[in-house]
């Protein structure tokens, strides 16, 4: 079953049965720019049919490049002390980092889950473990939500997070997302929509247009908002792509923001290009991206981690 991509098409080869059972509350507004009263939309609009995506399952289990089944990683150690000057950027796994500024910890799409899946015995297995144990990391401040897919909001991995600590982390995420926060018993969270600003200690968060899709059912796809994050800091910008395909929105956001002192940019997940360059940057696309966003220096994620498409781990 590891040969299966993703929870949409693990969903699909079970002819649905199970999707009540994994799909997620959904948002409920007024129209507006990106939002028709039902769905969330990119700019550009995506094409792909139901029989693009049993195409692109059947390719998985036909033609995808085998991974190995475990890498070995030794987990480090990292100070506990906060960094009040520069910026220090840390790579877990997957798209989780640890960016410590201006005395805040802040983590992205936190994933410590075995498989990113709704499901304990299904779905991509992670075939290296995390790069700083859970145990290990300091106390969060600020926890950035790209969108919903398994791969990025995993709810254990969250709920573990608040456990450990007294001071409860604020968790950010798209229009939507605090319905599945709320009834997972994660109450201190705030739902953005695109260009929306949060100042948390001196920091302003912005949520920021990305090409990408929501869902973690059938039922539910495009109903929860996905972005980028814009972090403005005393240091420097610091720019969370998570998950998103190749657009112009780098450029408007690079013009927007001026420089970002670092740009945390996914790198992986992007063959065939037929059905992926829509959602997923591949390496080159991502060269450009970091040129466009005018970044001093980028940091590649959304790699190596879970075999989610069909290209080798390397």
């Amino acid at each position: 079953m590891d040969k299966i991509i993703a929870p949409l098409l693990l969903c699909l080869v079970l002819a649905g049965c199970l999707s009540a059972c994994v799909e997620a509350p959904v948002y409920e507004g007024p129209p507006a720019k990106n939002f028709d009263g039902e769905s969330f939309s990119n700019t550009k609009k995506m094409n792909k049919t139901l029989l693009d995506m049993i195409r692109f399952g059947w390719g998985s289990l036909t033609t995808a490049e085998r991974w190995p089944d475990q890498v070995p990683v030794s987990a480090q150690k990292i100070s506990q002390s906060v960094v009040n000057r520069g910026i220090a950027v840390t790579y877990i796994n997957h798209s989780t980092v640890l960016i410590q500024v201006a005395g805040l910890n802040i983590l992205t799409d936190p994933i410590y889950a075995e498989r990113a899946s709704p499901f304990t015995w299904a779905g991509p297995r992670r075939v290296h473990g995390p790069g700083i144990e859970l145990a290990d990391l300091p106390d969060i401040d600020v926890i950035l939500i790209s969108h919903n897919h398994y791969d990025h909001l995993d709810i254990a991995t969250l709920q573990a997070l608040l456990a450990r600590q007294q001071k409860k982390p604020l968790i950010l995420a798209g229009l939507g997302n605090g319905l599945l926060f709320a009834e997972s018993g994660l109450h201190h969270f705030r739902d953005m929509q695109w260009d929306d600003a949060v100042e948390e200690q001196g920091l302003k968060f912005t949520f920021v247009e990305c090409r990408h899709r929501s869902g973690r059912g059938i039922s539910d796809q495009m109903k929860t908002l996905w972005g980028s994050f814009v972090i403005e800091t005393p240091e420097g910008n610091i720019y969370f792509a998570g998950d998103t395909g190749f657009s112009p929105h780098f450029k408007a956001q690079g013009e927007r923001f001026g420089q970002f002192e670092i740009a945390l940019l996914p790198i992986g997940a992007y063959e065939p290009r037929w059905f992926m360059a829509d959602v997923h940057l591949n390496p080159e696309e991502a060269v450009q991206a970091h040129m466009d966003l005018n970044a001093r220096r980028s940091l590649a994620i959304h790699f190596g981690t879970f075999q989610l498409t069909y290209e080798a781990r390397d």
